[in-house]
């Protein structure tokens, strides 16, 4: 392991993508999940001064879960299970009116004629489609490749590639629309996330399986919180009204809506809504499809 810790960090040293390096080399060098496991803190140990500084500025769990799926193994090692769990929970829904009983339409970030989601002019253009509806929810899509995450703010000290690939589902509803729990759980954090085209006001949840896996939920671009963290929360009880564009970031009124198997390194208030196209399968094991919690047929995500 030392050997392969040394050679891996003058692999990266001066690469121009981290992950892409990591996974060149390691397809040559297949490891045990506890070796995989134990990998990165190796590299760092034989890594010069310049590699270090650029990789603490990246994610360490990220980094492990980039390691295991380059040797084979699941990035998340309790995401099946988490995902098993889920196909057969009973859940509430994430809004009130409850989605699955209200018209809908799809919102492909390149649907013809429709502004940005990040543009004023969505407002109008949305209530035009709403006209004469008591309630529409438009839905935008999970995995989607969006155009506006080719921004520098989505690139990091990886490499040069952004996150562009969408890792939650968006409820596009009007300003003030309850969005409510679909699980028990505790509030994990409660955070306002104030950058251009970050979340606004956030709630993260934290949930198990009946096996005791944890698990999370998270809800971007709300109004201010009716929780706290801590709060023991039930399905159905409400934790926010859905944010208007002064509050939750800068975009058009509309829930972003994600689960996450693992936080990784993370600690704070805001999770990755987007992750690399060319590590979707890593991104997909830590956020994978929140459909399985939302249970809306497909065909309110298709044209």
């Amino acid at each position: 392991m030392t050997e392969l810790a040394k050679s891996l960090a003058g692999a990266l040293t001066g690469a121009e993508d981290l992950h892409e390096t990591l996974v060149a080399e390691l397809a040559r060098a297949p490891l045990s999940e506890a070796e995989a496991d134990a990998l990165l803190p190796l590299i760092r140990r034989e890594a010069e001064a310049a590699l270090i500084a650029r990789l603490d500025q990246l994610d360490a769990g990220f980094l492990t879960a980039v390691i295991r799926h380059a040797c084979g193994h699941a990035p998340i090692p309790g995401s099946a299970a988490i995902q098993s769990h889920l196909k057969n929970a009973e859940v509430a829904p994430v809004m009130s009116p409850d989605p699955r009983e209200t018209r809908a339409t799809a919102l492909p970030s390149e649907r013809p004629r429709m502004p940005a989601f990040s543009d004023r002019a969505f407002d109008a253009w949305f209530d035009g489609l709403r006209e004469g509806e008591e309630m529409l929810y438009g839905y935008g899509l999970y995995g989607e490749k969006r155009r506006v995450y080719m921004a520098d703010q989505y690139r990091d000290a990886s490499g040069p590639e952004p996150r562009s690939r969408h890792l939650g589902i968006d409820i596009f509803a009007p300003a003030g629309t309850s969005v409510t729990a679909p699980l028990p759980g505790y509030v994990h954090r409660v955070a306002y996330n104030a950058d251009p085209l970050d979340y606004g006001h956030t709630v993260i949840l934290r949930h198990a399986t009946e096996d005791g896996l944890p698990f999370w939920t998270l809800y971007g671009h709300l109004g201010q919180p009716h929780v706290a963290e801590g709060d023991e929360i039930a399905p159905g009880q409400t934790i926010a009204p859905l944010g208007d564009w002064h509050e939750n970031g800068g975009w058009a009124p509309h829930l972003h809506f994600q689960l996450i198997t693992s936080l990784l390194a993370q600690t704070g208030g805001n999770f990755y809504g987007v992750g690399h196209d060319s590590l979707w399968p890593v991104w997909a094991g830590i956020s994978p499809d929140p459909n399985l919690i939302l249970r809306l047929p497909e065909a309110v995500f298709r044209l």
